[in-house]
């Protein structure tokens, strides 16, 4: 029986990860015992894993959870980039200090078992680990200078994770995920909701809020990649990363002008009628940190894979979640 934990089981990515497990498996791992872990659960939740209700930034939280020894580990929670600067000490809490006692929680059992246990941790950390000035594409070898809080606590956690790794408590790898678009249900405080909200909105026959230029260019892949995309890592084997555990996943670069043209092909012009351009200046000067092509060869040579085209990713959003989003 491989013992599974997913931290922020509640989430958008967290419940279509647990769904994909709970469906398919988790190839050469046998039995799956799942525990989603998160402040809480949303109206008909994935059937089957067992739900823990609680918050990671609480005291003994991360040693409640480490105790029960998982196998694997998915760490998904975090304040989100645009409430990350609006709140910048609950933001370094949650997103950075939490890490660390979690990782301290996990060193203590490894610890206790004389070495013997070692879970495997994917963390989901951010292009945001990324500033400007940006080359036309980036690469595994540019510099991690973020520009936002969020940004920066995520870089903060990867180096944690790296180095408890290299030292053998965990075997852990960040996954820098692509800003993940369409994102079912309603908008979050990310100031990337934006990305999202102007396909998803129209779709189901309601207005956007545009809050940014049509020629902005952003990294996405679809919520169904990001979950192909820890499922993968969960099983990869980690010598092949040669102690460089932050790895720039594959994705899809495109213009918000080429969004709406995709939208305009899934939905005709009235879909596109929908979205009303409103600039908002804090939205912008955080989108302008940014970064807005990769070239993502290291992680496709090591089996990561993402969409093709935004089209596909708005034809994803209709067959996985449109139905439900209309209900």
């Amino acid at each position: 029986m491989t013992k599974i934990l997913i931290i922020g089981g509640g989430g958008m990515v967290g419940q279509k990860l647990a769904g994909q497990l709970v469906r398919d498996g988790l190839e050469d791992h046998g039995a799956l015992d799942i525990t989603l872990f998160d402040v809480a659960f949303p109206t008909g939740a994935v059937a089957g894993p067992k739900q823990k209700i609680g918050n990671l930034s609480q005291t003994g939280a991360a040693q409640q959870l480490a105790a029960a020894r998982p196998d694997i580990v998915f760490h998904l929670a975090a304040i989100v980039s645009g409430e990350a600067e609006t709140n910048f000490s609950k933001s370094w809490d949650i997103n950075m200090m939490s890490m660390w006692h979690l990782l301290e929680a996990f060193r203590a059992e490894h610890d206790a078992s004389g070495g013997t246990y070692v879970p495997r941790v994917v963390f989901t950390s951010s292009i945001a680990v990324f500033g400007g000035p940006f080359p036309e594409k980036i690469d595994n070898l540019f510099l991690s200078a973020p520009q936002t809080s969020y940004g920066a606590q995520k870089a903060v956690s990867e180096l944690m994770l790296t180095d408890f790794s290299r030292k053998g408590f965990v075997d852990g790898l960040s996954l820098r995920l692509p800003t993940i678009c369409v994102r079912p249900g309603k908008p979050n405080l990310a100031a990337s909701s934006f990305f999202s909200g102007i396909i998803r909105e129209p779709l189901n026959g309601e207005e956007a809020i545009l809050p940014v230029d049509d020629t902005v260019r952003h990294w996405h892949a679809s919520p169904k990649a990001a979950a192909g995309f820890l499922i993968h890592a969960a099983r990869l084997d980690t010598d092949l990363l040669e102690g460089r555990r932050a790895l720039n996943l594959p994705g899809l670069s495109c213009t918000v002008a080429e969004q709406i043209e995709a939208l305009r092909a899934a939905a005709g012009q009235e879909a596109v009628n929908l979205i009303k351009p409103q600039p908002d200046p804090d939205i912008i000067k955080i989108v302008e940190g940014w970064p807005r092509n990769f070239d993502p060869t290291r992680a496709i040579k090591l089996g990561f894979r993402a969409e093709s085209s935004f089209d596909e990713i708005v034809q994803t959003y209709i067959a996985e979640d449109l139905p439900a989003a209309s209900t």
